[in-house]
């Protein structure tokens, strides 16, 4: 990451606090989200009549304030992790060449959207951004625009394996920050989100290794 010196050290010590430390953060020119500008950040809102805009910008400042810099970086990465593993396992449950990995995919894929409708309002709940602080970065378990075109370019067996490697990777993750989330953060609705989306993860990485393929993808 191309950082000025105090903010990068800000942007590694938010990735280390969610488990995924600062070699295994950002590998984009851009930077990660860096905590002091994440803060500032909200949804652009129409003017409002006096008073009203003033109980807006009070709300939002409470919302945002009763967060941690752990809430925040969980839920603005995990938001466009899941959206990125929708994309993949999309494309799986409609050309994968073994059934039960098509099946695997249609049912994670199903979980993972009824997650982002959790995930996106909680988002709002913080007074963020619901764009993609992420975008064009190489973060750990982020199926990446490369991912996918591979994955539009494979077929077959060559397919399957692709998806197992990516979506094991990005399941493992994405568990492994949510448990950061459940010790370190500081709100009790993301704990409880990271929570449910730690079990998830656990049952759906057992079944993923006993699919068909799952040896030779995975090693």
């Amino acid at each position: 990451m191309n950082l000025p010196p105090l903010h990068r050290a800000a942007a590694l010590g938010l990735l280390a606090a969610l488990g995924l430390g600062g070699v295994a953060g950002c590998s984009s020119a851009d930077s990660a989200p860096r905590t002091a500008e994440v803060r500032k950040s909200a949804p652009d809102v129409s003017p409002e009549p006096s008073g009203t805009a003033s109980a807006t910008s009070a709300s939002t400042s409470t919302s945002t304030s009763t967060s941690t810099s752990t809430d925040i970086g969980w839920v603005q990465l995990m938001t466009p992790m899941n959206q990125q593993a929708v994309k993949l396992l999309t494309l799986a449950a409609e050309r994968a060449a073994e059934p039960r990995v098509r099946a695997f995919a249609v049912r994670l894929r199903t979980g993972h959207e009824a997650e982002l409708n959790r995930l996106r309002p909680l988002l709002t709940r913080m007074g963020l951004p619901l764009t993609d602080v992420h975008a064009g970065h190489d973060m750990p378990g982020m199926v990446t625009e490369q991912d996918l075109e591979a994955a539009h370019a494979a077929e077959g067996p060559a397919l399957d394996r692709l998806v197992l490697a990516r979506i094991r990777d990005h399941l493992r993750q994405s568990a492994q920050v949510s448990r950061s989330e459940i010790t370190a953060g500081g709100r009790a609705d993301a704990r409880e989100l990271a929570r449910a989306l730690v079990t998830a993860r656990e049952g759906f990485l057992a079944e993923l290794e006993r699919l068909p393929g799952a040896v030779r993808a995975l090693g």
